[in-house]
């Protein structure tokens, strides 16, 4: 159960500014690490919108989330390049280590994996960011030891 009064808090300092719903959304985030279901009626009533409306905007912007991430964030690039380049079967070896899919937190809240879009880092394809560290040229055969680094192992 999330803290409503710190919910409502958050929303009052921006339901007056005009346009005010994403810098809401953005504190909400901040304040939980992530939107909780909960505010969004808060956030409709409070900005004169429909609940669908503050959902367009929530999944709309794919900073946005709405369940907890885990303790480790897996991105892994789906753009042109790096598809050329396998990432496409390395999402889906990626997807079988962590034992998740990708949007998705693992059910001990250790890892999320999400899908980005492009790191600009093309050349070097395909691209994987392990908690905020962008690797290059990740295979399914190299991707377990560079998580393994990242945890200290």
């Amino acid at each position: 159960m999330i803290d409503m009064d710190k919910a409502n808090e958050v929303i009052n300092r921006f339901k007056d500014l005009e346009g005010g719903l994403l810098e809401c959304l953005h504190g909400v985030q901040q304040a939980f690490g992530y939107v909780p279901k909960e505010t969004v009626n808060v956030m409709a009533d409070a900005f004169n919108l429909s609940r669908a409306e503050v959902h367009g905007v929530i999944s709309y912007y794919h900073d946005f989330k709405t369940n907890p991430e885990g303790r480790k964030v897996v991105r892994i690039c789906q753009a042109e390049a790096c598809q050329s380049m396998g990432s496409r079967g390395l999402t889906e070896r990626v997807k079988d280590v962590l034992n998740i899919d990708l949007g998705d937190t693992s059910a001990d809240g250790e890892y999320s994996l999400e899908a980005v879009y492009c790191f600009g880092n093309c050349a070097l394809s395909p691209n994987v960011e392990i908690d905020g560290k962008l690797h290059a040229r990740v295979s399914s055969d190299n991707f377990e030891a560079l998580l393994k680094q990242g945890d200290g192992a």
